[in-house]
């Protein structure tokens, strides 16, 4: 075998390596095992109204004489739901919770919260259930969005015109390989 035969089927070996390795960190990502996203995000929360939002201060029609109202307190967030995540295929810990805050929107919340940092991780609500069939996660699901961070707490907005409590779980959904990293099943809150 000539040298520049051989020097040949050593550049393209090379290639065929270095080019398998990039795929891998592009498409796997494995580096992501090794560090965290962390994330602390408080509960939102609704200014509370001002004077004139609320009446004014006079408590009766234009140029009548009343007494100052008294500033409402405005109500809290309500929960609607709550749960607690079950580990699929990587160990996930902390609590779902389905917030309606005081102007209506309603919010996703996940508080103590831990799985495994990977690619492609959203927030989905799903009518399968927690322990339910791994495939039928993304069946009739919202998508929240990507997961802000592996570990920590965090909010979702559920979009305007979702019933957020006709959904039966929360799951951390791996889109790149169509599995389920954790989900909890959502208990609605007595009122």
């Amino acid at each position: 075998m000539t040298t520049r035969r051989r020097t040949w089927i050593w550049a393209t070996a090379a290639l065929v390596v270095v080019g398998l390795g990039a795929f891998v960190l592009i498409w796997f990502q494995p580096q992501k095992l090794f560090y965290d996203d962390e994330v602390s995000e408080a509960l939102p929360s609704v200014a509370a109204p001002s004077a004139d939002e609320q009446g004014g201060t006079d408590g009766g029609p234009a140029g009548g004489l009343g007494t100052p109202s008294a500033p409402s307190a405005p109500p809290g967030p309500v929960d609607l739901a709550t749960g607690t995540f079950v580990s699929r295929e990587h160990e996930t810990v902390g609590t779902v919770r389905v917030v309606q805050l005081p102007d209506g929107q309603v919010v996703v919340r996940l508080e103590g919260f831990e799985t495994s940092n990977g690619p492609a991780l959203f927030v989905y609500l799903s009518q399968n259930p927690a322990q339910g069939t791994e495939a039928a996660f993304d069946d009739a699901a919202v998508d929240l969005g990507a997961l802000k961070g592996n570990v920590g707490d965090q909010n979702y907005v559920v979009p305007q015109g979702v019933d957020a409590t006709g959904y039966t779980s929360v799951v951390i959904w791996c889109d790149r390989f169509d599995a389920a990293f954790g989900a909890a099943d959502l208990v609605p809150v007595a009122a």
